[in-house]
């Protein structure tokens, strides 16, 4: 959409609020094909791929099972305005001009989160400022004065506002907290996987509880907890205290009520295999059982302390899942050896076996010694990995490749 050479003298059309049920389930940037398949298995409707976020349109009712089920989500956001702006001036009169009250009351507060891609506006803090000025004043303006408060650490509604080029979106969340706080990991060791990265790992095998899932180097337990859930088809945010669109105007308590009623039902009642992990650290296996009781997945996933080197090969072939340490804190050659190591042991105590490994040292992968028939581009943190399959057999170690 073009804009008159005098921007002052040309007036803005308003800004096009949202009738249409449509949502953007947020997510980290790899995982968009698995969370779009995850919107396809619940039911959502035209669901359309984006960069780290998934649009999909449903009723309400899909808005909640959404919220609780999707296992590779951060947000659930619902867009209630699109409109173009290349100032500040702009950006402020089509906030101002939305009324503001047929989304949240005075006595509820609120947080602007910009994310803006844009050559007009290079600010992402002073955008947002004006979004949060321009709806304070719209609520003076149509309560006589009066405006609801600001909260940034825990609102009742957060507002985000994307800006690319002079495209600009206002969502509401209807989430909250980010959806990957599942509620059991309270202590983690150094480096801990996010919750949706570990889950969306595993969906990528295609594994479902059909064997075995063991970590060797199981951390805080997260690898594990997630895979227990998706053995069991336990939606992950079941027992979460409360969600953002508890707050909303349109919320069902009904609905809602009977939609976790409906998604407890389709939790397997039993799991004939077992999460096994271990660690050779004694603390981070704590660490992992306090956070698997929290989970209350005891009855389904055995931890230890040992080794990998001196671990016993499984009894049926299983699911091996790694996110051994990338060179963090370890010295060049000790890493090069460690790799080295892993794969020495995966040859000959993990024969029949599917290996997944994340890592963001690759270099170090290709110590492995074994030819991966998968490579997958994740996103760790701020640390690009790569995401390897190795399928084990008898006779793996004549079939290695040491420059994989």
């Amino acid at each position: 959409m073009g804009f008159c050479s005098s921007l002052f003298l040309c007036p803005l059309p308003p800004p096009t609020l949202y009738p249409m049920p449509t949502y953007t389930a947020t997510t980290l940037q790899g995982l968009e094909t698995v969370l779009a398949q995850e919107l396809d298995d619940l039911g959502a409707n035209v669901v359309e791929i984006h960069s780290r976020a998934v649009t999909f349109e449903g009723n309400l009712a899909m808005l909640y099972r959404a919220n609780l089920c999707l296992r590779t989500a951060l947000h659930i956001l619902q867009p209630i305005a699109q409109f173009y702006a290349q100032t500040d001036a702009q950006l402020y009169r089509q906030i101002n001009a939305i009324d503001w009250l047929q989304y949240f009351e005075l006595d509820q507060s609120f947080a602007i989160f910009p994310t803006i891609s844009s050559d007009y506006f290079q600010h992402a803090q002073y955008a947002a400022l004006r979004t949060k000025d321009a709806i304070a004043d719209r609520f003076r303006a149509d309560t006589g004065g009066r405006r609801p408060p600001v909260e940034k650490d825990n609102p009742d509604f957060r507002i985000y506002l994307h800006i690319v080029g002079d495209r600009c979106t206002l969502l509401l969340d209807s989430s909250g907290e980010s959806l990957h706080k599942r509620g059991y990991r309270t202590e983690a060791n150094e480096a801990p996987l996010n919750e949706v990265l570990a889950a969306g790992m595993i969906l990528m095998t295609n594994w479902r509880g059909q064997s075995d899932f063991i970590d060797p180097m199981c951390g805080s337990g997260t690898l594990l907890i997630e895979a227990a859930m998706i053995a069991q088809n336990l939606a992950p945010n079941l027992y979460r205290e409360t969600f953002a669109f508890q707050h909303w105007h349109n919320y069902d308590r009904r609905l809602f009520n009977r939609t976790c009623h409906e998604v407890a039902a389709t939790q397997l009642p039993d799991w004939e295999y077992r999460a096994i992990g271990f660690d050779i650290n004694p603390r981070t296996v704590q660490i992992a059982r306090q956070n698997v009781a929290r989970a209350q997945l005891d009855d389904y996933i055995r931890l230890s302390v040992r080794d990998f080197a001196d671990s016993q090969p499984p009894k049926s072939s299983a699911l091996v899942m790694m996110n051994p340490p990338y060179d963090l804190r370890l010295q060049n050659d000790d890493i090069m050896a460690f790799y080295q190591m892993i794969g020495d042991t995966l040859k000959q105590q993990y024969s029949n076996c599917e290996v997944w490994i994340l890592s963001g040292n690759i270099p170090a992968l290709k110590m492995v010694g074994l030819r991966p028939s998968r490579k997958i581009k994740l996103l760790n943190a701020t640390i690009d990995c790569g995401f390897y399959r190795y399928e084990l057999y008898e006779g793996s170690r004549k079939n290695t490749h040491k420059n994989a």
